[in-house]
């Protein structure tokens, strides 16, 4: 026995395509909860509402329903999650809808869908972008991308409650340039790479070097085969043992002492770097350093919120490594598009402690309907 609206649409009531409508409103609840009222049935692109016997009124579907397509918004969120944070190949996800959900699309749809939600977390993304040179503290990092054979760079920029990722050509500081401006007021938390002393040097930008780079760097003297040169590196990274042990102790001094303390650590690593310095190459380097940028290592002593390391650009960028190295990259300006915006979005949320699903959702029914997006930066809900 067939519904009115199964004769008025056609639409059997078993078989793949009542087994895909059965499962797939399991994940998308949009569909159903768009189908709450009495009589009214979603079949076939339409809404078909009974009211007599022989007789069909077809009601306008909402805009999430007509500008969907076959999967609605939570479906394609599941599909974002699956490409962008389980990292996902279009196959992979292929064989999941078709072995799980009964249903099978081709692997261009599937792209269609990412583009979807890329262009839903556009707003989201250039709200962060905007906000970045404002910031009192940005942590920076870079690593490399793959695209087709060419190697492009993936940069994170981490702030307090946020952090957005760019895909470039280049390496250079012009992308600091372009992301950060020429009048950034903040302090740049970054490790000695050429192009952050370039971009500290030409706008006068306050900077905060990895001091955890610097004591890989100097233990690299203590490898050396000249004595002199060995000598030397024991006395810069035992003062900068000393200089950590007051920093582990800040806690049990006071303010006053702790600061005065602090300082005269800074002025003892200073002086070991820069004096009695033997003359081979490496040692003279590193002298070199602290002359023109040692200032830099000590940022943190007299900025709040200013970490000595730049841990929390590294640790945020750890997972683009292993998507680079699942994935094998990208293929063109859509794809770096799409890991640019979904990277922000999974960084950010978790953050903030914010449910990622849940955020691409609401970002693709607000994309669908017309309506105002979400931003990253809202609080969770309790």
């Amino acid at each position: 026995m067939h519904t009115w609206a199964q004769q008025a649409t056609n639409v059997p009531e078993s078989g793949p395509d009542h087994r895909f409508r059965k499962r797939s409103n399991k994940l998308d609840s949009s569909r159903q909860r768009s189908g709450n009222c009495k009589g009214t049935h979603h079949e076939s692109g339409c809404s078909v509402l009974r009211l007599r016997p022989n007789k069909v009124h077809y009601a306008p579907l909402p805009p999430e329903v007509q500008k969907g397509g076959l999967f609605g918004p939570e479906l394609t969120a599941v599909v974002a999650y699956m490409k962008g944070i389980c990292h996902a190949s279009f196959s992979t996800i292929r064989k999941f809808l078709r072995d799980v959900l009964g249903v099978t699309v081709s692997r261009g749809y599937l792209r269609k869908l990412i583009a979807k939600v890329t262009d839903s977390l556009d707003a989201a993304y250039e709200e962060l972008l905007s906000m970045l040179p404002g910031e009192d503290v940005v942590n920076v990092d870079e690593t490399g991308h793959k695209e087709k054979g060419r190697r492009l760079w993936a940069w994170c920029f981490r702030a307090e409650l946020y952090t957005l990722f760019r895909i470039d050509e280049s390496r250079g500081s012009q992308v600091i340039i372009d992301t950060l401006g020429e009048e950034f007021d903040g302090v740049l938390g970054c490790d000695y790479f050429s192009a952050y002393r370039k971009y500290m040097d030409t706008f006068d930008v306050r900077v905060q070097f990895c001091i955890a780079h610097l004591i890989r760097d100097v233990k690299f003297l203590l490898t050396l085969s000249d004595v002199r040169t060995r000598n030397y590196g024991k006395r810069v990274r035992d003062a900068i043992r000393q200089m950590f042990a007051v920093i582990h102790r800040g806690d049990e001094l006071k303010p006053a002492t702790f600061a005065s303390r602090l300082a005269a650590a800074r002025e003892l690593v200073m002086a070991k770097a820069t004096k009695y310095v033997p003359p081979s190459r490496e040692a003279q380097n590193m002298a070199k350093r602290f002359r023109e940028r040692g200032h830099a290592y000590f940022e943190f002593i007299t900025t709040p919120n200013v970490e000595p390391t730049n841990n929390l650009a590294e640790q945020a960028i750890r997972f683009v490594v292993i998507d680079r190295r699942i994935t094998q990259g990208t293929r063109g300006e859509s794809g770096r598009r799409w890991c640019e915006r979904i990277w922000t979005a999974l960084a950010t949320c978790a953050r903030t402690g914010r449910d990622v699903l849940a955020f691409l959702h609401q970002s693709l029914l607000a994309h669908l309907r017309g309506e105002p997006p979400p931003s990253l930066l809202e609080p969770a809900c309790p």
